[in-house]
């Protein structure tokens, strides 16, 4: 057995331990090396039900009734249910899911020690999944006598590994072990390099491995994750920095930029560039007069004018000729996740250049009747031409602006000089989507990526680490604020009566839950959240009677969603009740009202994007957090998000607040926990990041370092984002 040997080869699979290892993308030995305790069985810990948050991981000790072995009703997922009553008689209900053995493994009247996670809805506290462990019969004094005999056991704790449907924790704690016993990861060699181990005090990763899975001291664990989390930095930052020299290395095109074309461009919008909008052009504009190929980030909150940004240095571009020609212009493409917000940036555009002369294209990959192929010029409305007329049109260089979605890193997408690739919602493509367009022409336009979602400058220097930073940290001025409320239950109605005067006015609203459909019957109490399908229901059956509500999804296709988004839009749809997936769509200026359910269970940076809907046009905005803080900590943070009109201020707050599993069970990065680990730790990005540039400067090709260098090209570090 080798780092390796696929996992169904070193262990006996059942069925479905082979589906859902596949789920947490463990499929070879070094896999499972690399499947990390999220955190330890704290021998010392003991709460009580009354006094245990939610939220929280407690360790309960008490007496099992009610066991019992069912089905969900709904998914009929096999489980055990049972009660446990702790010793001060408070009672709690347990559900072990895809776990129906329990319910025969103990009995009722069985003394038992439950961790896990605490619950709290409708019907109350509950644990679900919690370990398990026989207990002794409960003392009278348990902080006493309990624990003075485990205090002596000569090991920090038992881990505790992410598990899912078909594979326990209890398993991967087994194989782990039999692996460590086997020294299977002494074969693994160790991608950083010993001199930078020893300049940051790290332990080798043999020494990691061991102190990670099975450690002695609560300083050993804590010594392994760190090495761990720099590691993955580490890694993720070398692979940025060399894409960053080989891009750097390829031709691109020395602009020239007249001030008085600029000045002329954008003195004819009906409103003043803000300051902060003014520096970024003068940065990135001069960027473009250099001699290799930009790579920039703008980041800024919803409305600050980053597509205003874009459309000037567009046209910056576009006034340029290839270098010996006597005509035709550099081309811009333009890249959006949506087709909906493609379409509404040609319309910006179309607007923006009308007179110039200047002809842009859209384009799309559905084929949807409502989102044809279309090309737009300064001497008639835009028309609908065939895919083929504009390939033809692009290729040859009479349309400089191309607007569309993923579609335009299609093989029969050329163009005769791209000079500048923007990228619109960065954080929506992967690093390879985003490339692959830059790299498509032969040589490097410059690129110029934008985000409106508020990153943690530690995440931003990770994730981007190719590319310069620029924050567009200023508002255009008149635009009002949001008028930020928590909503009790008991202010839900009031809450409603002011969204229908604004509908009464013409207005629109949005109403987010966190669900797409109600949760099996069995699992609710632990899983308590507003659905989309049944909000909606309610909503236009005792709330809303008469206006025109529609439902949006991410289980949808990308078809369906863009046509609820137009008749929104179009104002055919009064109330659009949705998942968060409307953070970043379209601009619907009229929409005035947005209803968050379930606001405790988002972000603050996603509460944020969230708000930034209904930021749009001039009229009032109002934004109802719907929400029931169980805990000061809770209702501290819905507070503090009231009181902040900065992105990048929340981004931090709820950075430093909540749990890095919280952060990375967002799926919204691609980082593993233990790297958000790293991401906390401004110093330990920063010296992961200097340590790789020092590196890739020195060997951009990584021959010193080849173990470094294959497990680069092995991941490729590609970051997904959902």
């Amino acid at each position: 057995m080798n780092p390796e040997t696929p996992i169904e080869k070193a262990f006996r699979l059942m069925d479905d331990q082979k589906k859902a290892l596949a789920r947490l993308r463990v499929t070879t030995v070094h896999d499972l090396l690399y499947h990390f305790p999220t955190r330890y069985s704290d021998m010392s810990t003991l709460s009580n039900i009354e006094t245990a948050e939610a939220g929280s991981v407690v360790t309960l000790y008490g007496e099992l009734s009610k066991l019992e072995t069912k089905k969900g009703f709904q998914s009929r997922i096999p489980m055990s249910t049972g009660m446990l009553t702790d010793f001060s008689g408070n009672k709690i209900k347990v559900v072990w899911m895809n776990q129906a053995y329990i319910a025969k493994m103990f009995h009722d009247g069985e003394t038992v020690k439950l961790t896990g996670k605490m619950t709290d809805g409708k019907y109350g506290k509950g644990l679900m999944n919690p370990e398990i462990e026989r207990a002794p019969n409960m003392p009278i004094d348990v902080h006493d006598s309990l624990f003075e005999k485990e205090s002596s056991q000569n090991f920090f704790g038992y881990p505790v590994y992410p598990e899912t449907r078909g594979v326990t924790s209890k398993w991967f704690y087994h194989a782990v072990q039999k692996l460590l016993k086997q020294k299977i990861h002494e074969q693994i060699p160790d991608p950083i390099p010993k001199e930078i181990l020893k300049k940051y005090n790290l332990p080798g990763l043999h020494t990691a491995l061991v102190w990670i899975h099975s450690p002695e001291k609560k300083e050993h664990a804590e010594a392994a994750r760190k090495r761990f989390a720099f590691e993955e930095i580490f890694l993720i930052q070398v692979s940025r920095q060399k894409e960053r020299k080989e891009y750097e290395e390829l031709f691109s095109y020395k602009l020239k930029v007249d001030p008085k074309d600029i000045e002329d461009f954008t003195g004819r919008f009906p409103f003043k560039p803000t300051q902060s909008q003014t520096d970024a052009i003068d940065t990135i504009l001069n960027d473009v007069q250099k001699g290799k190929p930009m790579s920039r980030l703008i980041e800024g909150d919803v409305g600050s004018g980053k597509t205003f940004v874009a459309a000037t240095i567009a046209y910056a571009t576009i006034k340029n000729r290839p270098q010996g020609q006597t005509f035709g212009n550099l081309q811009v493409a333009y890249m959006a996740p949506t087709e909906v917000l493609a379409t509404q940036l040609f319309e910006n555009f179309v607007e923006y250049f009308k007179h110039t002369g200047i002809s842009i294209g859209l384009i799309t990959g559905s084929g949807c009747r409502k989102f044809p192929t279309k090309v737009a010029s300064a001497q008639k409305p835009w028309t609908e031409i065939s895919r083929t007329q504009l390939l033809k049109w692009v290729k040859n260089g009479e349309i400089p602006i191309l607007i569309g979605t993923h579609a335009l890193i299609q093989k029969s997408v050329d163009f005769e000089d791209l000079g500048l690739v923007i990228i619109d919602e960065q954080h929506r493509f992967g690093t390879n989507q985003r490339m692959k367009l830059a790299k498509k022409e032969g040589h490097a336009p410059h690129y110029l990526s934008m985000t409106a979602t508020p990153i943690p400058r530690t995440l931003a220097l990770t994730l981007y680490g190719d590319l310069d930073l620029t924050v567009i940290d200023q508002m255009p001025s008149g635009r009002k604020p949001v008028i930020t409320e928590i909503v009790t239950p008991t202010k839900r109605e009031a809450a409603y009566e002011k969204i229908k005067t604004e509908l009464k006015a013409g207005r629109q609203a949005y109403i987010i839950c966190p669900r797409i459909d109600e949760p099996d019957p069995d699992m609710e109490f632990a899983m308590q959240a507003k659905s989309v399908v049944s909000e909606a229901k309610r909503l236009e059956k005792d709330v809303f009677k008469g206006y025109r509500i529609d439902i949006m999804h991410s289980k949808m296709t990308p078809t369906k969603k863009a046509e609820v988004m137009k008749k929104f839009s179009d104002h055919e749809i009064d109330i659009l009740v949705s998942t968060s997936v409307v953070e970043v769509g379209v601009n619907v200026p009229n929409a005035t009202n947005i209803v968050i359910e379930g606001a405790d269970r988002f972000g603050l940076a996603q509460l944020h994007q969230l708000r930034g809907r209904v930021i749009r046009g001039n009229h009032q905005a109002y934004c109802y957090l719907f929400a029931e803080a169980k805990t000061a900590k809770t209702a501290n943070r819905l507070k503090a998000f009231v009181k902040a009109k900065n992105g990048f201020e929340l981004a931090e707050m709820d950075l430093a607040q909540r749990g890095t599993g919280d952060l990375a069970g967002l799926k919204q990065w691609g980082i593993s926990d233990i790297g958000m680990d790293a991401i906390k730790n401004i110093k330990m990005v920063e010296f992961a990041r200097n340590e790789a540039i020092a590196i890739v400067e020195k060997d951009p090709t990584l021959s010193e370092y080849p173990i470094l260098r294959s497990i680069i090209e092995k991941k490729g570090f590609e970051i997904h984002f959902e």
